[in-house]
């Protein structure tokens, strides 16, 4: 799937579970917040696709993903990046335990 109709998919599945996404310029990746009683997801327009689709997939993860009716074809990419995530996750962690 082209990353482009990935970023598409997961804008829909992060507004069906109720989030308003903002798409800015910055000095930021990119995450989730409530402000003022609002879900927001704030994305920087600026870095590539593949990033802005890690920080969609990170907040479809956080918010029960089962719930959700998502394509086939899209959760296959989710698990992929998933899986990414941890591995990147993991990575941290040994640094932080050698430090």
């Amino acid at each position: 799937m082209k990353v482009e109709k990935l970023l598409l998919e997961l804008e829909s599945l992060c507004e069906k579970s109720g989030y308003t996404i903002r798409r800015e310029r910055g000095a930021f990746r990119g995450d989730q917040c409530v402000f003022e009683g609002e879900k927001l997801i704030v994305i920087n327009k600026n870095r590539p696709a593949e990033t802005r689709a890690a920080v969609l997939a990170r907040v479809i993860r956080n918010s029960d993903p089962d719930e959700l009716f998502i394509k086939p074809a899209v959760r296959n990419e989710l698990e992929k990046i998933w899986t990414r995530l941890d591995r990147f996750h993991a990575q941290d962690e040994q640094i932080e335990e050698l430090s």
